[in-house]
């Protein structure tokens, strides 16, 4: 495995620095809660925080875990749907500035974009509008999406459209791709669970999940114990137990990673995504499960220290001098 292209929700996201919580409270939204709201509603908030210190950057799960993979050096391509709008074009060009070939579907929706207000402590409150993104069919999938391409890596918030799923993941196996799945969301695989459990059986080779979402998936409350249930099921299985790091399962072989201590946890979002960029971009070098593992623990611990989920390149270079120790096996967690 070389390669991989993901497919996921392609979602901007408008991070915005708010003075203080009042807008949370005029529009009623839980404080580090996350609202899927439509397009006018999302606008109308966005006018009340205007002028409030801003940045776009890409968002959407499967975004980060290809974006991350690209500087890290795998080959990635990304499958996901925008508007004809600014929007729109602004996540293709970002993607193709860090070397992502990007296979973007047109939608006459607008493009989704994540509204995150980034309260003074550094909670954030997201609000979601999907958009083009949740208008992503079947039909809008080709092989060739798939031509070089040794992977095929899917966020679980897609599942919800089984139709798409079934048959993407279909035509990646008859193409001779694996298949990667991030469970993403413990609800999610709740109210999925059966379809879920057939794909993985039929299609699926790599699981993602952490201890909630292997739990909705087996009903096996202890961690061990799932991911011996998921790896059953498929090549490799990767249950992360939070600050105790991660547990990795391949055949026979079973090896625990731990976390790489972050200096400062400013923000948690997308450590998941950054994990799987990590464990997956070691995996298309042939590296081992704990260089995976370690590599997956710097990626996150690296992302949950800063603001959103973009690095400068000071950041960069250091994850790229932790991963040269990774591949010298100086560096294990």
């Amino acid at each position: 495995m070389k390669s991989v292209v993901g497919m996921g929700n392609a979602l901007t996201d408008m991070l915005v620095n708010i003075a203080s919580d009042a807008v949370l409270q005029e529009y009623s939204l839980p404080k580090g809660s996350m609202s899927l709201v439509d397009g006018e509603l999302q606008t109308r908030i966005s006018k009340s925080v205007a002028g409030a210190p801003h940045s776009l950057s890409l968002g959407g799960s499967a975004g980060n875990t290809i974006r991350c993979m690209a500087r890290l050096g795998t080959r990635v391509g990304f499958i996901g749907k925008v508007g004809h709008d600014g929007t729109g074009e602004f996540y293709e060009q970002a993607l193709r500035n860090v070397g992502v070939e990007p296979f973007m579907l047109r939608s006459e929706k607008r493009s989704g974009k994540c509204l995150s207000l980034v309260s003074a402590d550094g909670e954030r409150t997201l609000v979601t509008h999907l958009g083009a993104a949740a208008d992503m069919h079947k039909e809008d999938i080709s092989e060739r999406m798939f031509e070089g391409y040794d992977c095929l890596y899917i966020e679980g918030y897609l599942v919800q459209d089984h139709e798409l799923i079934r048959s993407t993941v279909q035509r990646a196996k008859e193409q001779g791709l694996r298949v990667a799945l991030d469970l993403a969301s413990f609800n999610v695989v709740e109210e999925n669970r059966d379809f879920l459990r057939r794909l993985v059986a039929d299609y699926v080779d790599i699981i993602f999940a952490n201890e909630d979402e292997a739990r909705a998936f087996t009903g096996e409350a202890d961690p061990e114990v799932a991911l011996h249930h998921i790896a059953a099921m498929c090549e490799l299985a990767v249950v992360k137990i939070g600050m105790r790091g991660a547990l990795i399962k391949r055949g026979e072989e079973m090896v625990h990673v731990g976390i790489m201590e972050a200096a400062k946890r400013v923000d948690t979002t997308g450590a998941g995504d950054f994990y799987a960029a990590g464990f997956l971009a070691a995996l298309c070098e042939g590296l081992d499960l704990i260089q995976c593992g370690t590599l997956g623990a710097i990626a996150a611990g690296k992302v949950i220290e800063v603001v959103g989920t973009t690095f400068g390149e000071e950041v960069w270079r250091e994850i790229f001098e932790l991963y040269a120790e990774v591949r010298n096996r100086r560096l294990m967690f």
